[in-house]
């Protein structure tokens, strides 16, 4: 089954509810076949919980992060991973330094999700790490991006309201992405 991991600084805030929102859009369309979901920080200190904020601001969402415990990035970690999905580009470049064969598979989330949508319709039989190779190749031949907004900004330190204008982000791009992945949902037969 492929892996997911998203990536920010301390794997306290940001990541965590992306990882969060993202397991439950995934799990909710697609049952079973779901892709794992992990987080991880490029500065974590391992076993950190999430900060209360974002704890809070997830529950509200409908998604319970009590239980997080930070990890830090590593070559290891990455490895394990089809799709690198960071909240900033700082982290974007931080991944390609660690592991450059993980590049091509690296996105900011409002990247990946801009280069996805640009795609022609998703086929029913395309996988993830296809998906994943489509919008690799869009941006290596050049597609256009939106370099002064690739980034979610980092909550840390700042008031709940922040924290929740930043799950509400998350969760607008993430269902974004999912449809974007794997195509819009499919309507329902009649007489069901």
């Amino acid at each position: 089954m492929a892996a997911i991991l998203v990536v920010c600084s301390g794997n306290i805030c940001r990541s965590p509810m992306a990882e969060g929102l993202l397991r439950r859009a995934l799990q909710r369309r697609l049952n079973a076949d779901a892709p794992d979901v992990g987080s991880a920080g490029t500065i974590a200190i391992d076993g950190a919980p999430a900060m209360p904020e974002s704890i809070e601001a997830a529950r509200e969402r409908g998604v319970d992060i009590r239980t997080h415990a930070a990890r830090r990035l590593t070559p290891e970690v990455l490895d394990d991973a089809d799709l690198v999905i960071t909240m900033a580009a700082e982290h974007r470049e931080v991944v390609r330094r660690l592991v450059p064969g993980a590049a091509p598979r690296t996105f900011t989330l409002k990247e990946l999700t801009r280069a996805l949508e640009a795609q022609p319709g998703t086929q029913a039989d395309e996988g993830l790490q296809t998906r994943v190779g489509h919008a690799a190749a869009a941006r290596a031949s050049g597609a256009p991006t939106n370099r002064f907004d690739e980034d979610v900004v980092d909550p840390l330190g700042m008031p709940l309201e922040t924290y929740r204008a930043i799950a509400w982000e998350l969760d607008e791009w993430i269902d974004r992405l999912v449809t974007a992945l794997y195509g819009p949902v499919p309507a329902r037969a009649e007489g069901r």
